[in-house]
C-alpha cells in the first residue's frame, strides 16, 4: 500500500480535487472530482471571495472523502503562476585590478543584485514596499568582468566585476488567501507548489530544461506561461484571455447562453459535433469543421496574445511550445499559434496526462485539462514549498521555501542592505608619477561577521526553521601602504666609461623634490619623478670631474666679429666624436676630455681656414733654405703679431689678408748669411747652374748660388 496524496487545483472556473497513490516512484490516480464556482469568487488565479471559494473546496473535499471512505485533513495546492513576478537585475563592485579570491565576495554581489531586483519590483508595483513579496528563488544569468561575459570571477583581475540574475517573487496575499480558504474548509496546507512549475515538473524533466521551451496552461480566464532555458525556469507570464473568450464567441455566433455555449464547446471537442437549440428555439447541428470556421477570428486573437507574450518574456521565439489546460483543445489553436511564432506545426503540441511518466490513470480523462491537477499533486510532494521562520538580529522573518534557504536569503527578505554590511574599500591614494596621475586603490573592505545560532557562518550556509541569525558589519578597508620599490620597481641603471674608467649611473627618484630611497612609503598627493637618462654635464658635475668645463668658452673679437677659439676651449669626445655638455648619455658610452691649451695666432688662422703663409724650399750654396711669405697680418692695438704669439681671452684683433706674391732671387738673402770677407772680384748669381739676376723669380726646389771670381 502506497502513500495517499490529496491535491487541489483551485482555478478561476472550478476547483478540481484529485487523489493519487504514490508507490515506488510511480503514481496511480485513485479518484477525482471537479466543482465549478457558483459566482466569480476567483479572478485571474487570485481568491477574491475566501468564503465562497472555501465552500467549493469543502464540497470537493467531502465528495472525495465519501468516495474514498476517509477523512482528509491536509492537502497539496498550487499558487497561480500568473501571480509570480520575475525581474532581471544586476550588481557590480569596483576591483581596481585586485582579483577576487573569496567566493563570499561573489555571493555578496549576487545577493545585492537580488535586492536590486526587489527594489525594481517595488517601483513597478508603485508601493515601494518589497516586503509584500517573497523571493522564491533566483538564478545567475552571467558574470561579467569589465563588461565582458566570463565563466567565473575567482582570481580574475580587472576594473569592475558584475553579475546578472533573474529573481522570482510571489505576493504574500496569494499564499495567505489560500491558507485562509483551506482553513475554512478544515484543511491544512501540506505542501505548496506553483501552477506552471507543477506542469513543467511532470512534462519537462530537469535534463530537458536546458532547451528553450514555452509551456502554456490555457484555462478558463487566463493563459499562464512558463519558459525554460539554461537548465531552469527563466520567466513566467500571463495573458487575460483563454477558454472563456472561445465560449463567448460560440455564444454570440449561435445565440446561446454562456453555460450552453460552454457545454457545446466541450461536446464538439470531445465528440466532433453537437446539436444545439438557440434562444429562438431553432435547432442546428454544429460540426467541428464549422465551429473552427465560425470562431476563427477569436482563435486568431487568442493565439496572437499568447504568441506576443511568449516573445516578450523570452525575447525571441522558443524552440517549441507545449499546451495544457482545457482551453488548449480549441480547434486549430496549435496550427494558428505555430504560424504566429513562425514555428513548424509539429513544434506546437497539446500534452495530456499520457505524457506524464510513471502515471497509472484508468479512471480519469487523458486530456490536457488534468495535467496541472496531477502535476500539483506530484510536484508538491516531490518538491514541496514550506514556510520557514527565523530571526535576523532579533527581527522575525518568514520565508517561502521554494528551495533550500540560505542565510543570504534571510538577509534579503529582512531588507538588510547587503552593500552596507560589507566594509567599504579603503581610500585610494592618488599620486603624480612623471606628470601623470596614478590611482592606488585601498584594500577591500572585510566581509561581515555572521553567526548562525551563535556559530560563525557564511551567507551561503543553509538554514532551518527557528534558526537565529546575527551579523556584524565588516570593517572598512585601509588605504594602501606602498613603497617606491613596489610602485616603480627597481630603478634602471647603466654603465659609462670616463677616460677609460667605468662609472655606474643610478636613477634618482624624487618625491616632492627630495631624493628618496626605494623603501619610502608613498603618501596621498606625492609628486614622484625620476630620470632614467643623464647628460654629460650632470655626470661630470655630480662626480666633480673637470668642473672647469662649465666655464665660458675662449672668445675674441676679430674685425668686430666674435669668434670662439676652439684651441682655447676644452673638447668633449663621446665615442671619439665631439659632443656637447647637454648630450644624453647612453649605455656603454666612452667619454674623453681634451683639455684646452694656450691658443696662438697660428691656431686662430687655422680655425678661420686661412692660409697663414706661402712657403717654398730652395738650396743656397748647397744649404737648404725655407722661405716664407705671410698671407695674413694679425694686429693687436696697432701692433703686429707673429704666428707663434699667444692670444688672450677677449682679445680685440684685426686681420688683413695679403696678396700672394712670387719669391725672387734677392729674397733668399733675408734667410742666409753671406760671408763677404772672402769676396774677391765680381760675383755671379746662378739658378739651377744657369746665370740669374736678383729679380729673377724662384720656386720651391730651385738651386741658388753666389760666387766671386774674375
Amino acid at each position: 500500500m502506497g502513500e495517499t496524496i490529496f491535491a487541489l487545483d483551485i482555478g478561476t472556473r472550478s476547483v478540481t480535487g484529485i487523489i493519487l497513490e504514490s508507490l515506488d516512484n510511480s503514481f496511480t490516480v485513485i479518484d477525482y472530482y471537479t466543482k465549478e464556482h457558483t459566482e466569480r469568487s476567483m479572478r485571474d488565479g487570485q481568491i477574491h471571495n475566501v468564503v465562497a471559494v472555501a465552500q467549493v473546496i469543502q464540497e470537493v473535499k467531502e465528495k472525495l472523502e465519501e468516495k474514498a471512505d476517509t477523512i482528509f485533513t491536509k492537502t497539496c495546492v498550487a499558487a497561480a503562476g500568473r501571480s509570480l513576478k520575475t525581474v532581471v537585475a544586476s550588481a557590480s563592485i569596483t576591483l581596481h585590478h585586485q582579483p577576487i579570491t573569496d567566493t563570499e565576495v561573489i555571493k555578496h554581489i549576487e545577493l545585492t543584485a537580488v535586492q536590486n531586483a526587489q527594489q525594481t519590483l517595488a517601483k513597478q508595483e508603485k508601493n515601494n514596499d518589497y516586503s509584500n513579496y517573497y523571493c522564491v528563488g533566483y538564478s545567475v544569468l552571467n558574470y561579467k568582468l569589465d563588461q565582458t561575459q566570463i565563466g567565473s570571477l575567482i582570481d580574475q583581475s580587472g576594473k569592475e566585476a558584475a553579475v546578472e540574475i533573474i529573481a522570482t517573487f510571489l505576493p504574500k496575499v496569494v499564499v495567505e488567501s489560500l491558507l485562509a480558504a483551506l482553513k475554512r474548509a478544515d484543511l491544512d496546507m501540506e505542501a505548496l507548489t506553483l501552477e506552471p512549475i507543477a506542469a513543467i515538473h511532470v512534462l519537462i524533466p530537469e535534463s530537458m530544461r536546458r532547451l528553450n521551451v514555452a509551456l502554456v496552461d490555457i484555462g478558463a480566464g487566463t493563459s499562464d506561461i512558463a519558459i525554460t532555458d539554461r537548465g531552469t525556469v527563466v520567466a513566467y507570464g500571463m495573458v487575460p484571455v483563454a477558454g472563456d473568450e472561445i465560449t463567448e464567441a460560440i455564444s454570440d455566433h449561435y445565440l446561446l447562453d454562456f453555460p450552453e455555449a460552454e457545454k457545446t464547446k466541450r461536446a464538439i471537442v470531445n465528440d466532433g459535433g453537437f446539436t444545439v437549440e438557440d434562444i429562438l428555439g431553432f435547432e442546428s447541428v454544429i460540426t467541428e469543421e464549422a465551429l473552427a470556421q465560425d470562431i476563427a477570428k477569436t482563435v486568431d486573437s487568442l493565439a496572437e496574445s499568447i504568441a506576443a507574450e511568449i516573445v516578450q518574456l523570452n525575447a525571441k521565439v522558443p524552440r517549441a511550445v507545449m499546451l495544457v489546460g482545457g482551453g488548449s483543445l480549441t480547434p486549430n489553436l496549435t496550427t494558428v499559434l505555430a504560424d504566429k511564432l513562425d514555428l513548424p506545426h509539429n513544434r506546437v503540441a497539446i500534452r495530456g496526462i499520457n505524457a506524464i511518466p510513471h502515471l497509472h490513470h484508468d479512471n480519469i480523462p487523458t486530456g490536457p485539462d488534468f495535467v496541472t491537477p496531477i502535476g500539483i499533486a506530484i510536484a508538491a510532494k516531490e518538491n514541496p514549498v514550506h514556510y520557514v521562520s527565523v530571526t535576523v538580529n532579533k527581527q522575525v522573518i518568514r520565508l517561502f521555501e521554494m528551495k533550500q534557504l540560505t542565510i543570504g536569503d534571510c538577509l534579503v527578505q529582512a531588507g538588510i542592505k547587503l552593500n552596507k554590511l560589507y566594509g567599504k574599500p579603503g581610500l585610494a591614494t592618488i599620486v603624480t608619477v612623471n606628470g601623470k596621475f596614478v590611482t592606488l586603490p585601498g584594500s577591500f573592505g572585510e566581509a561581515p561577521q555572521i553567526f548562525l545560532n551563535d556559530n560563525p557562518a557564511n551567507v551561503d550556509d543553509f538554514i532551518q526553521d527557528s534558526d537565529e541569525i546575527k551579523f556584524v558589519a565588516g570593517a572598512d578597508g585601509l588605504p594602501i601602504q606602498t613603497t617606491l620599490m613596489e610602485l616603480v620597481g627597481e630603478a634602471p641603471s647603466m654603465t659609462v666609461f670616463y677616460n677609460k674608467q667605468p662609472y655606474k649611473l643610478e636613477t634618482d627618484i624624487y618625491v616632492n623634490g627630495i631624493v628618496r630611497n626605494s623603501n619610502y612609503v608613498i603618501r596621498d598627493g606625492d609628486i614622484i619623478t625620476w630620470k632614467q637618462t643623464k647628460t654629460i654635464r650632470t655626470f661630470l658635475h655630480e662626480r666633480n670631474l673637470k668642473t672647469n668645463l662649465i666655464a665660458k668658452p675662449f672668445t675674441i673679437l676679430m674685425n668686430n666679429q666674435p669668434i670662439t677659439v676652439s684651441a682655447g676651449t676644452t673638447k668633449i669626445l663621446v665615442n671619439n666624436e665631439e659632443a656637447a655638455l647637454d648630450n644624453i648619455l647612453k649605455k656603454s658610452d666612452r667619454i674623453e676630455v681634451m683639455p684646452a691649451k694656450q691658443p696662438t695666432v697660428y691656431d686662430l688662422v687655422l680655425q678661420l681656414d686661412k692660409k697663414a703663409s706661402n712657403k717654398i724650399t730652395v738650396t743656397f750654396n748647397g744649404e737648404k733654405v725655407i722661405m716664407t711669405q705671410p698671407l695674413v697680418k694679425i694686429t693687436r692695438k696697432e701692433g703686429s703679431l707673429r704666428f707663434e704669439d699667444p692670444i688672450q681671452h677677449q682679445d680685440v684683433l684685426k686681420m688683413e689678408e695679403r696678396k700672394l706674391e712670387p719669391f725672387i732671387f734677392q729674397d733668399v738673402f733675408r734667410y742666409v748669411h753671406v760671408d763677404l770677407s772672402q769676396a774677391n772680384g765680381k760675383f755671379k748669381l746662378l739658378k739651377n747652374n744657369k746665370p740669374s739676376s736678383f729679380d729673377d723669380k724662384i720656386i720651391s726646389g730651385d738651386r741658388l748660388e753666389i760666387s766671386w771670381g774674375d
